[in-house]
């Protein structure tokens, strides 16, 4: 069966190669039981001073919810206080008090005598999963009563984790990335994996959805996410030209245009007219294949933020705010939730959050807002914080490193993956260094090509030509802005510096009218 970018022998991974779920014996607790540890429940808060009643029992697979009904006067934030004295009181590892949304009830959830382990085979063979219409769905766990949670990474639109070692971080990655690998090709998505540890996702390395080999050198992570906010930039070019919003749109109208053989033009610039100085154009059909999702990951945030903290944030900004609509996302996690790592501005771009375990009440609202992250049972417990700001809780499923080693053989045996050089070029490593940013070399043609026409407008009407005027005109770096200066330099635009540093500005208005002191400006 040919899929809707024209390939027919690329062959999705078959659940056999995850471990089949084990048949336990039935860990119900039985209704009097329950009923039971709701009245010693009661008896607990009435010790403590709150009155209420346990109004409905729901078991699950890892914990079960007691939900209250307080009497009058009794406020929310004091049962919430409450949850460490819980969880000592009912002999239980910990408790985690929360308000049930659109309910007058208080949720008291206490963890199992014997706990069930989530296997992600399960859930990629729910009916769910299997019938989601979503764009990228991913596999996140299973809700306090059991029912499998899948979610759509495209509208989220970037995901933010955190969680402390051993929580399930990790694993909640894997489970996240075979989601993604079950479900797409290669045509329909590609990755970029960013992992400074060198052992998380180096297992990875040569699946054909790769768009460059795993990024273990913070450097290159940098220029890699710059990478993204340039290839952002250029499909937003290419969607206002065919008039589309998003993705999905320009991807419906080359598959449109391919199929009645139908050629789309775009308009670009070739030069520039020696005696006037206006731009010359000239059409050439666009490139009608589909545009891929890409979606970037980073395992570690912490390692990046040391090396390069204002790049990175100002990478992580712009892709947050624009990039939903050229159809790449973000995931990215640190085990590290401090203020220093999850800034405000990460934060406010990233609606979307999953707690693992941490150590304090702080550090769960850093990520959160609020506390309780602290209160869960690790290994894939996690509170999942929607867009909105609700919070629920998800318990993570498991896959063990031999099951993700099997799906990768299987995919590197489907062909090998195409690397775009140009994601983490030595040229832009070095720029990303010396704070240049990216080379206008490894840029695409298009986007230098519309800095390098501002920069000689500029010239033109200000009759001013300096290195360091482009570089404040264009917020660019010093390397970018002397490249485009050189490159005007070879077109005959400016001339060559005198002995006194002096710039002629050669089109458009007689020849030394403009000159520019080179050093008065520098």
């Amino acid at each position: 069966m040919k899929d809707r970018f024209g390939r027919n022998d690329y062959v999705l991974p078959p659940l056999n190669m995850l471990a089949e779920p084990k048949k336990l014996v039935s860990n119900q607790v039985s209704e009097d039981a329950l009923g039971q540890n709701a009245r010693l429940l009661e008896g607990v808060l009435e010790d403590f001073g709150v009155k209420g009643e346990i109004i409905n029992v729901r078991p699950g697979p890892v914990v079960t919810l007691y939900e209250l009904e307080p009497a009058p006067g009794i406020k929310s934030s004091r049962v919430i206080g409450l949850a460490d004295d819980i969880a000592r009181s009912m002999s239980a590892i910990s408790a985690r008090v929360a308000v049930v949304q659109g309910r007058n009830a208080i949720g008291i959830e206490l963890p199992n005598q014997r706990r069930e382990t989530v296997f992600l085979r399960e859930l990629l063979g729910s009916e769910d999963f299997e019938k989601s219409k979503h764009r990228l769905a991913i596999a996140l766990g299973k809700t306090i009563g059991g029912e499998p949670i899948i979610v759509d990474l495209a509208r989220m639109p970037h995901l933010l984790v955190a969680g402390t070692t051993g929580s399930g971080k990790s694993v909640a990655i894997n489970t996240m990335i075979l989601s993604l690998l079950y479900r797409l090709r290669p045509e329909e998505c590609r990755l970029i994996m960013v992992d400074p540890k060198m052992l998380e996702l180096s297992v990875y390395d040569g699946i054909p959805h790769l768009l460059t080999p795993v990024v273990t050198d913070p450097k290159k992570a940098v220029v890699a996410l710059k990478w993204a906010v340039r290839e952002m930039e250029d499909r937003y070019k290419k969607m206002s030209k065919l008039g589309v919003r998003n993705i999905e749109g320009f991807n419906a109208r080359v598959v449109e245009a391919s199929a009645k053989g139908e050629t789309l033009m775009r308009t670009v610039q070739t030069g520039y007219d020696r005696e006037t100085g206006e731009a010359i154009y000239e059409h050439e059909p666009m490139d009608l294949s589909p545009l891929p999702f890409i979606v970037v990951i980073v395992d570690e945030m912490a390692d990046l933020m040391m090396v390069a903290g204002k790049d990175i944030e100002g990478a992580i900004q712009r892709l947050a705010q624009m990039a939903r609509a050229a159809g790449i996302h973000l995931i990215m996690a640190t085990q590290r939730p401090s203020v220093d790592v999850i800034t405000g501005t990460i934060k406010a771009n990233f609606p979307t959050r999953i707690s693992f375990q941490v150590t304090s009440k702080i550090d769960s609202r850093t990520i959160l807002g609020e506390q309780g992250a602290e209160q869960l049972l690790g290994q894939g417990d996690m509170l999942y914080m929607a867009g909105g700001g609700r919070i629920s809780r998800v318990h993570g499923p498991f896959v063990a490193d031999g099951e993700v080693e099997k799906v990768v053989a299987h995919l590197k045996s489907q062909g090998q993956p195409e690397y775009l050089e140009a994601i983490t070029s030595e040229d832009d490593v070095a720029d990303a260094e010396d704070g240049g940013g990216a080379s206008p070399g490894s840029m695409d043609a298009e986007e230098s090509g519309d800095l390098y026409d501002r920069a000689v407008a500029i010239v033109l009407r200000d009759r001013k030509c300096s290195t360091s005027y482009i570089q404040r005109r264009l917020s660019v770096g010093y390397n970018k802005a002397a490249s485009l200066v050189e490159r005007m330099e070879q077109e005959g635009v400016v001339g060559a510096p005198n002995h006194s540093g002096k710039r002629a500005i050669l089109v458009g208005g007689g020849i030394d009218r403009g000159a520019f002191d080179l050093a008065a400006e520098g």
